[in-house]
């Protein structure tokens, strides 16, 4: 009897397209408290009533086992024509490099007019990998859950078939590439839908170089001064800005 083993191709470069999801119906009604709930009722009543559910914006990782870069497809940026494209987590405000052999991101992040570039250590998650799997843009993925920024909670997607520690935004740490990646807590979700296994250039591996320079304990502390202002209100900002 012979036998032929089957080879199996692992991605180790390449590019992968992702589509952002965001319901705003629900992030919306979750707004409502009652501090606003007289006007933010009606703002709510009347966007659900005009404007779709969901928002889809499109990013590309470009990526090879040493290094990636995160940012909006060209075609997709910010939903300018929604009233609530200043809202970061509904914007695509990143483009991320990720040294994987050093450990450090170089994110260039834009905060409504102003363009920082923030340098340090890549976020360590603390993943807890479970048995549940899925099929995302033709690879079977198993899940894997976290907690981040104390109460962000995170449910991904990986597939070791990829094996680059990497994934959309500053998402990361897992034996395996990720390609779905859900907030459930704030409606907002990435999935890739297509990954291209191709040979990928140093020169499309760069890191970005404009913005002021900062760490991310001198970006938080700019954000809390330029906030302080703001109050409750500046809780989904602060965070989406950090993530």
């Amino acid at each position: 009897m012979q036998i032929v083993a089957q080879q199996v191709r692992f991605t180790q470069q390449g590019t992968i397209e992702y589509e952002k999801k965001v319901n705003v119906h629900a992030i919306l009604k979750k707004s409502i408290n009652k501090d606003n709930e007289a006007y933010m009722t009606n703002i709510y009543e009347q966007y659900k009533a005009s404007q779709p559910q969901f928002i889809t914006l499109k990013s590309v990782l470009t990526f090879s086992k040493e290094q990636s870069v995160f940012k909006p497809a060209e075609e997709s940026g910010n939903p300018s024509q929604n009233m609530l494209f200043h809202y970061p987590g509904i914007s695509q405000i990143n483009t991320i490099h990720t040294d994987f052999e050093k450990q450090i991101t170089t994110t260039q992040k834009t905060v409504f007019e102003e363009v920082f570039l923030v340098k340090d250590s890549a976020r360590n998650i603390k993943w807890k990998i479970t048995d549940e799997t899925r099929e995302i843009a033709g690879f079977q993925c198993r899940r894997a859950n976290a907690l981040i920024m104390d109460s962000i909670y995170v449910v991904a997607y990986y597939s070791d078939k990829i094996p680059v520690s990497g994934g959309p935004e500053s998402f990361n740490g897992l034996p395996g590439m990720i390609l779905g990646l859900a907030l459930p807590h704030d409606h907002i979700n990435w999935f890739a839908t297509k990954v291209n296994d191709q040979l990928i250039s140093k020169a499309a591996l760069q890191a970005p170089v404009k913005g002021k320079a900062l760490d991310n304990k001198g970006f938080s502390a700019t954000l809390d001064k330029a906030f302080k202002q703001w109050g409750r209100y500046a809780e989904g900002f602060l965070k989406f800005f950090m993530l």
